[in-house]
């Protein structure tokens, strides 16, 4: 990579992190147990069909998982839940990001018990997106907590909006 284009990828970095995102965690169940990754590149794509976009890393463990149970959740974390995103986040393995954490598993994926919103997806269609995947997943199960906040990323960190 040349230094200009090393450059122009921190600057849009700076710039689209002007754009609010809520934060998630996307789990999976895998042949050695549950799988988690944090991120914030996920999306309503559509409502007929029920549609959802996440954006996975191609180096991510999460979506090897995702790709062999062609079935994932996404958890829309809490305001508090800052060292949660920061554990999914980590290059640990499943295992280790499960033992923080309990979780039920619905619609035959695992569910984040703090989860301030999730959404269970079979997996219609995996696209390349450069040194991404972009998962397409048809909405097959929901639920939300009745309150709390979001934890929300902006402009490189953490942060909330009060509801």
């Amino acid at each position: 990579m040349s230094a200009a284009s090393s450059e122009y990828q921190r600057a849009y970095r700076e710039t689209i992190g002007n754009f609010a995102t809520g934060v998630t965690v996307v789990t999976a169940n895998g042949p050695d147990g549950p799988a988690g990754m944090t991120t914030n590149a996920v999306s309503s794509l559509s409502l007929e069909p029920l549609l959802l976009l996440v954006c996975f890393n191609l180096g991510s463990r999460t979506l090897d998982v995702v790709r062999g149970s062609r079935r994932f959740a996404v958890n829309v974390l809490r305001a508090e839940d800052v060292e949660l995103a920061a554990v999914f986040a980590s290059k640990r393995v499943g295992r280790e990001k499960f033992a923080s954490v309990t979780h039920t598993e619905t619609h035959g994926v695992p569910v984040l018990d703090t989860a301030l919103a999730w959404i269970a997806c079979e997996l219609r269609e995996l696209l390349p997106g450069g040194d991404h995947a972009i998962g397409i997943g048809e909405v097959i199960g929901m639920g939300r907590a009745s309150e709390g906040d979001p934890l929300v990323w902006f402009r490189g960190r953490y942060t909330t909006i009060v509801t």
